[in-house]
């Protein structure tokens, strides 16, 4: 660094006091034209010290790690006592958490609304019904004309299709269903057709997460009670229930029929994989709703096909899937998993599978459909004279408008009730008087914020990646190794007449912070400028919000996964640093919250945390986001249930 920097770090470093004074900063005023100095740093923070394809590598292998295995077993017996305690421990420990558990006891309401003619065989019965309190869905109900005895019943489910309901491919299933003796139940899905709207995005669901509730709740419990209305029919043949739908609605069709054993036939098509094959194929990585926060601590999807047996099932996936779950590489592990479960139970037969190549993309058109009617007629039609092939019926497809079923004016959604539940939350935070007792009292909320971040200490083992000098400085890059799992890129400013040192996040990357580094500079600090997981260099290439989400299934989180990287540097800047205490200063409200996650967790490696433009509250994301695609790490699980931006303050301050 040159001499003339002087004059630039004095100006710049009262800038930096005022802006960052009281730990909670406003902007920093920014000289509008760059100086030498800070242009050199600027070009030092550019150079690569972390490949992309490191960072993507890295997370795949994280997530690969965690996925867990079906366990083989010794006969139907031992499998039925395994898949009664997955399913329990799904429902109870993933499903129905926060306030779902008190939404799962409330009895199944449906309103019957006015009828609408089909074609000559049967009715459409227009219904609404209450998935939570104040949360109702639109639904139709094809019924036969002149039922008599008991008949089949099939729950239509549909996936990301903008028309939900009303799309013409799953009319003709519905149709073809119900022409063939079928009372078939045509469910709406969340933000699809007349549940398009903001409030219902899928990842607004993960704004439930946030509040200790689980963001697939409202999924399940549509899908229960879908089965539900479906079984109360007077007609219905409880012995021949049937469950399918395309894409999401192949998601649906899996998991309400492996963790319902009311389902006796299950036709999902191109709706999933393993976890841990969409570690290895991004095209796969499910939305919020198909990778439920913490279910791979208990099942795969491996599993969840397992599951099944010994009942029917049909596997179908498209050869050339031009949106996810490719033939190709989801269907056999599943088969693989499944497969001598089946066989267990002496029914190998009962497990099928279909790879449709016409047209083979991304559908569920005419070929698909019979797949579907054939298997219905070998398993709930046996030995009866039966044609699957598909009836016409173009001329009974109905329009949005027709089909369109009326809904509660104030009619809840996936934001409102967030807003609603966070608003009296957090809970239980309010430490007790006496100094002794609140001392014990910040430990046991220090253990319950461990828990909640599943945070990891890692221990860091340094490799330089390169050296330079400037001026008086001496700039190192660094690749700090985190345990197994990560390796962090690092910049590190060294002065020779150093004082303090600082570690520097900000939720652009390093590449941005030259004025920052120079005016920590100036105040005769060592600063080091971290990458942690997920920014900067450290970013995810490929769909990263979804391997976040990912990483959230399989039970770890990515603030926890931040937090220690973080901690760690902190704890190996002390070290290198003769013992000397470190500061975290952070720009932006996704590395404050990292920076403050870590020192309340690690506050003997962190002596205080300073940050501009930071979070006040974690409420704010409730009602501002950003959403969970932009900042991944803030939608933990039960974090604002249990904490708030000053609960964590309160535990940084306290070392």
């Amino acid at each position: 660094m040159r001499n003339r920097a002087g004059f630039f770090f004095a100006c710049l470093t009262g800038l930096l006091c005022l802006a960052w004074s009281g730990g909670a900063a406003r902007a920093l005023p920014i000289p509008s034209q760059p100086s030498a100095e800070e242009r050199d740093l600027a070009a030092l923070l550019q150079e690569t010290v972390l490949s992309a394809e490191i960072s993507q590598e890295e997370v795949v292998r994280f997530c690969e790690s965690r996925v867990p295995a079906v366990p083989r077993v010794s006969g139907p017996g031992e499998w039925e006592k395994h898949a009664a305690a997955w399913r329990r421990d799904v429902l109870d420990k993933v499903v129905f958490r926060g306030e779902a558990a008190a939404w799962r006891r409330e009895k199944t309401r449906a309103e019957w609304l006015e009828s609408i003619p089909g074609g000559k065989e049967y009715r459409i019965r227009k219904l609404r019904f209450e998935v939570l309190p104040g949360l109702w869905i639109p639904a139709l109900l094809y019924e036969p004309l002149n039922l008599t005895g008991r008949v089949p019943v099939g729950l239509a489910v549909n996936g990301h299709d903008p028309a939900g309901k009303s799309v013409e491919y799953k009319q003709i299933r519905c149709i073809n269903q119900v022409k063939r003796g079928m009372i078939v139940l045509n469910v709406e899905w969340f933000g699809m057709g007349q549940l398009r709207q903001d409030g219902f995005t899928h990842y607004k669901a993960n704004e439930l997460d946030l509040c200790g509730t689980s963001a697939v709740s409202p999924f399940y419990l549509s899908l229960q009670r879908s089965l539900d209305i479906l079984l109360q029919h007077p007609h219905a043949d409880r012995r021949r229930v049937a469950v399918s739908g395309l894409s999401g609605g192949g998601w649906q069709t899996i998991f309400l029929s492996a963790l319902d054993p009311r389902v006796t036939l299950s036709n999902p098509v191109a709706g999933y994989s393993s976890f841990a094959t969409r570690a290895r194929f991004p095209s796969d990585l499910g939305d919020t709703e198909q990778t439920p926060c913490d279910l791979g601590t208990v099942v795969d999807y491996a599993h969840l096909t397992a599951m099944r047996a010994p009942r029917p099932t049909l596997l179908t996936f498209n050869a050339r899937d031009n949106c996810c779950f490719r033939a190709d590489h989801a269907l056999q592990p599943l088969l693989d998993a499944a497969a001598p479960v089946f066989s267990l139970f002496g029914k190998a037969g009962f497990l099928t599978s279909h790879v449709n190549f016409d047209p083979g993309t991304h559908n569920y058109e005419k070929e698909n459909r019979e797949q579907f009617y054939k298997v219905l007629g070998t398993y709930f039609w046996p030995g009866a004279p039966y044609d699957w092939h598909e009836i016409p019926c173009q001329e009974e497809i109905r329009t949005a408008e027709q089909l369109q079923v009326a809904l509660p004016e104030k009619n809840l959604h996936f934001h409102s009730l967030a807003l609603a539940l966070g608003a009296s939350l957090p809970r239980g935070n309010q430490p007790p008087g006496e100094p002794a007792q609140k001392a014990a009292w910040r430990q046991g909320r220090r253990a319950l914020l461990r828990e909640t971040v599943r945070f990891r200490p890692y221990s860091v083992q340094a490799e330089k990646a390169g050296e330079r000098k400037a001026g008086n400085i001496a700039v190192t890059f660094w690749r700090l190794k985190m345990g197994r799992d990560w390796t962090v890129p690092a910049v590190e400013f060294c002065p020779l007449d150093w004082e303090r040192t600082a570690l520097l996040i900000a939720d652009q990357g390093r590449k941005g912070t030259s004025p920052r580094v120079s005016g920590l500079l100036g105040q005769k600090y060592r600063v080091m400028v971290l990458d942690p997981f997920y920014l900067g260099e450290s970013a995810i290439a490929q769909r990263a919000a979804l391997y976040a989400i990912l990483m959230a299934g399989l039970g770890e989180r990515a603030l926890g996964v931040q937090a220690g990287q973080i901690a760690a540097a902190a704890e190996w800047l002390q070290k290198t640093g003769s013992g000397r205490e470190v500061e975290v200063w952070s720009i932006g409200p996704r590395t404050s919250l990292m920076g403050l996650a870590a020192a309340a967790l690690q506050p003997e490696a962190i002596s205080r945390v300073k940050s501009q433009d930071p979070l006040s509250s974690l409420k704010q994301i409730l009602e501002r986001g950003p959403g969970i695609e932009q900042a991944p790490e803030q939608y933990c699980f039960a974090l604002l249930e249990r904490f708030d931006i000053p609960d964590l303050q309160d535990l940084a301050a306290n070392r």
